[in-house]
């Protein structure tokens, strides 16, 4: 038996924190959210203190709906526990952001293991493709795979609920955190985008321009999350028969 077909792909988990951990770019990300967790606890009454949270959005704000965390009442041990879930899952949140990122600077692998298949032709260079093209090739990461797709879900029906209750309900009341926080961070440039709108006389195009702006937010966000799909699924060249 060869090495080759002795060796194994590494575990999703494994490859995840490797992703996270493996270049400098997703190790200074996780040095940031480190430095506002302890700036969070050092200066709770600051404006630093939901520095953790938008760093690591947008899979911290599905902490908000939770019924338990940091503040919550029942005794020292409901308390302990409560924020050592959220530490954890900040944690995760965190690691998640990490890997995307080293996802998106990761060079691939150049060299390919002996015995393995006859490499594809060529990509054409840039140059050479048709925008159209190279706008599809990009876009691809965002619905080829079942964790951006699944994500383009639940972006589609926050941002459906938001819209239903700005232009039809009488009161949409706080309809818009929710696709605030399924695209953050980059929807919070949608929320500045969108605010001129509602103090003037066009004030129904406020909620469209926050939409749309969320909308391609959610479009970026679910490229980065395609892309960390296909690292985490990479698997090793097949061995000579």
């Amino acid at each position: 038996m060869t090495d080759a077909s002795r060796s194994r792909g590494l575990p999703h988990p494994r490859r995840l924190l490797a992703l996270a951990t493996d270049n400098w770019q997703a190790r200074g990300y996780l040095t940031v959210v480190a430095a506002s967790v302890a700036v969070m606890f050092l200066f709770p009454e600051s404006g630093f203190a939901a520095g953790p949270l938008l760093l690591t959005a947008p899979l911290s704000f599905l902490g908000v709906v939770l019924p338990f965390g940091p503040g919550t009442e029942g005794g020292g041990t409901v308390e302990v526990l409560a924020t050592g879930f959220w530490v954890g899952w900040l944690l995760l949140c965190a690691l998640v952001n990490a890997a995307v990122l080293g996802a998106l600077v990761a060079k691939p692998t150049a060299a390919r293991p002996s015995g393995s298949r006859a490499p594809l032709p060529p990509v054409p260079a840039p140059a050479e493709r048709p925008r159209p093209g190279r706008v599809r090739a990009l876009l691809a990461p965002a619905v080829d795979n079942w964790l951006a797709r699944g994500y383009l879900v639940v972006v589609a029906a926050a941002l459906g609920f938001f819209l239903l209750a700005a232009y039809v309900l009488p009161d949409p009341g706080f309809a818009g955190i929710w696709p605030l926080m399924a695209t953050a961070p980059v929807s919070l440039l949608a929320f500045l985008l969108s605010t001129p709108a509602e103090y003037s006389s066009l004030t129904w195009l406020s909620p469209l321009v926050f939409a749309v702006g969320t909308a391609l937010a959610g479009l970026f966000n679910a490229v980065l999350l395609g892309r960390l799909a296909h690292r985490l699924r990479v698997r090793e060249a097949r061995p000579a028969v």
